[in-house]
């Protein structure tokens, strides 16, 4: 990336291209303020003038790639209509989105989304938002909602995790398995949302 030719230029947003660019590169073990300020040819406490520290540079960047990913989302799902199709879109986004970007994924995931937090029950209300189109329907109940956002996340993390781990060596193609889960995935969401 461009470095700032002052450090007086330096942006809070180009430490948190720097960051993702050291993620990238180098994986989640990357993320922090030494390594950062490595990149950008400064010293580390430049960086403290746009952000307090390890902990605010790792949300930072967090929230970023969540911002990233929900922008991916939309454009794969963006004239999806049907929520079977939906939901099997979706997957494959989120999971190309792992493999793609694999350290960008699993600084998303160590993260924890705090519903007191602004800027956190912001990603928290995309992806609610995400799953009522997905379900179509706006007549479920909190409770509902919250059982299937938390079976669909715990379905696609589980998997991804697995497989970013190699620990799915049984001799059957991951990709059919993957198919195989979405399928399955689908009827028990289908059952969630039809209970009263």
């Amino acid at each position: 990336m461009g470095r700032p030719t002052k450090e007086n230029s330096l942006s809070r947003q180009d430490v948190i291209e720097a960051a993702i660019a050291c993620i990238e590169k180098e994986g989640a073990s990357a993320l922090g303020v030494n390594r950062v300020a490595r990149e950008l040819g400064i010293k580390p406490p430049a960086i403290y003038k746009h952000l307090k520290g390890n902990a605010e540079l790792n949300k930072a960047v967090a929230l970023t790639a969540y911002k990233r990913f929900f922008a991916e989302l939309s454009r794969k799902t963006a004239n999806v209509t049907e929520p079977r199709s939906f939901l099997k879109v979706g997957g494959h986004a989120i999971r190309n989105f792992a493999r793609s970007h694999s350290g960008l994924y699993q600084v998303m995931m160590q993260f924890k989304l705090e519903l007191d937090d602004p800027e956190s029950a912001l990603v928290i209300q995309e992806s609610q938002s995400f799953f009522q189109v997905f379900l179509n329907s706006q007549n479920l109940s909190q409770t509902q909602l919250i059982d299937i956002m938390r079976l669909v996340n715990a379905t696609f993390v589980g998997f991804i995790a697995l497989e970013e781990s190699g620990l799915l060596t049984l001799p059957r193609s991951t990709d059919d398995s993957f198919e195989m889960m979405l399928e399955a995935l689908l009827v028990a969401v289908e059952h969630l949302a039809s209970e009263k």
